[in-house]
């Protein structure tokens, strides 16, 4: 049968995918890139069900109905504040689709070559490609499921720990077993072992102790990550799920899914390296030291922290010329973003200046306060990246701090024995003055004291970001 639309929508819908992830790096063109998205993957379900293999029509239009229903249900439940865990729960499936897709390849695999039906050429869809592979394919095949089926497992443990860690469900604190970083490499390469075993023909039994030795690294090595670095663990379990996806690609001989797995493999493996450096750290430590390791005792902080009322906050910024906005995760917690957008147009209708500084690894995921940001209408243009806007803070009168804490924080500069020591960071305390609007005294979800919190010309202004904002909206209308 000539599948030619089959393979002439795989190739259309590659290019709406390549479109849609290079028009996601703007505000600008988000919305327009999210609908190439939503095509493109439209049209590769229809193809798919058209294309080779096609059959299980009744079983096909119930599972897309109710995955279809489920995920529009979660979407209007999920909240922006709970969209990394949410992130996380995708991936572990992705992952686990990439286990039990292997697993059948190598069911296929075993029985195919062993059929009656292969001599009268009466197999259809991946049977049929299996069907016509010589002992050599084949044995590539093999390494191709093992290895879709090794990164699925991966993802998937890994993916179930990093949701549970920004869910609040399980510890985030960065929790090893005795013997720690030994353990993940053992297991790994008792992984290889298994795959030449696999590759000699001794049956099942190799595939499935990878498969759980695969499972205990995912959660070994995700455990032992503190949650500080949770926007790097997700941008890396993001990159995991589309290598396994390539993988299992390979072995499916599906040319869409190998450019759709390369294409969210690579775009999250760079953007972990992004991330990595705006932190002053390594890929490898993150993902083998974990967060908050230190050389030596942390500088104590001197001086007290110094609340302020709104009123005071109100008369200084109604009377500053330049203000910058540093938003964080309080920001989303208290779903302060509306009122931020309000805050902004009010006082850019007075002519004041005002901008957004955004750190790389803001939020609990990567580009968190973009999109809280976007959501509330904030214009894209004055929404600026730490590189373009670190050199003006002397230059500014006020600084508003949303629930920020470590990409704030002067101790990764003075500090050489602070965890986040040498990480790059918005160098707010440099403005002639400074409000932090936070709910208590509390160190932040890192854990790490912020000597910004003491300065000179810091006042802490207490309280649910929410509420606060609002309280400033009326007393500087009025």
């Amino acid at each position: 049968m000539d599948f030619g639309f089959t393979t002439a929508a795989y190739v259309v819908a590659a290019v709406l995918f390549i479109l849609s992830l290079g028009g996601l790096s703007g505000q600008e063109s988000a919305k327009r890139a999210v609908w190439y998205g939503i095509v493109g993957m439209a049209l590769a379900v229809a193809a798919t069900l058209v294309g080779p293999g096609q059959g299980y029509w009744l079983l096909s239009i119930i599972l897309l109905g109710w995955g279809g229903f489920y995920g529009v249900k979660v979407a209007k439940k999920v909240q922006m504040t709970e969209m990394p865990q949410l992130v996380a729960a995708m991936h572990s499936l992705v992952g686990l689709a990439a286990v039990l897709v292997g697993y059948n390849a190598y069911i296929e695999s075993v029985r195919v070559p062993a059929m009656a039906e292969v001599e009268h050429g009466l197999l259809r869809g991946f049977a049929e490609i299996v069907a016509h592979k010589t002992a050599t394919e084949l044995a590539i095949l093999r390494v191709e499921l093992f290895l879709g089926v090794f990164i699925g497992a991966v993802t998937f443990t890994g993916s179930i720990i990093a949701f549970g860690k920004l869910a609040g469900k399980v510890d985030t604190k960065a929790k090893k077993l005795p013997g720690g970083h030994i353990l993940n490499a053992v297991a790994a390469a008792a992984s290889v072992v298994m795959l030449v075993l696999f590759m000699m023909g001794y049956g099942t039994l190799p595939l499935i102790v990878m498969t759980l030795l695969a499972f205990f690294i995912g959660y070994h090595l995700i455990m032992g990550i503190g949650g500080a670095d949770m926007p790097v663990v997700v941008s890396m379990l993001n990159s995991y799920s589309g290598w396994a996806a390539a993988a299992i690609g390979f072995s499916l001989g599906n040319d869409l899914l190998i450019v759709t797995g390369a294409l969210v493999g690579s775009s999250g493996a760079i953007l972990s390296y992004i991330m990595c450096k705006a932190m002053n750290r390594s890929f490898i430590s993150v993902i083998l030291g974990g967060f908050g390791n230190t050389a030596g005792p942390a500088q104590e902080v001197e001086g007290e922290m110094v609340a302020i009322d709104a009123q005071s906050v109100a008369d200084t910024i109604s009377e500053a010329d330049s203000i910058i906005i540093v938003p964080g995760y309080g920001m989303a917690v208290a779903q302060a973003q509306m009122a931020v957008s309000e805050l902004t147009s009010l006082l850019r209708s007075r002519g004041k200046n005002v901008r957004f500084a955004i750190h790389p690894v803001a939020g609990r995921l990567p580009g968190h306060m973009n999109v809280l940001l976007a959501e509330a209408k904030v214009p894209y243009d004055i929404v600026l990246e730490m590189d373009e806007i670190n050199e003006d803070f002397p230059e500014t009168d006020v600084v508003i701090v949303i629930g920020s804490n470590d990409i704030v924080n002067p101790a990764a500069q003075d500090d050489p024995n602070s965890p986040i020591a040498g990480m790059p960071v918005l160098e707010v305390w440099k403005a002639k003055q400074v409000f932090v609007s936070k709910r208590g005294q509390g160190t932040g979800y890192s854990g790490i004291e912020n000597p910004l919190f003491y300065k000179e010309n810091t006042r802490m202004f207490y309280g649910d970001a929410k509420k606060s904002l609002e309280e400033l909206l009326h007393l500087i209308r009025h």
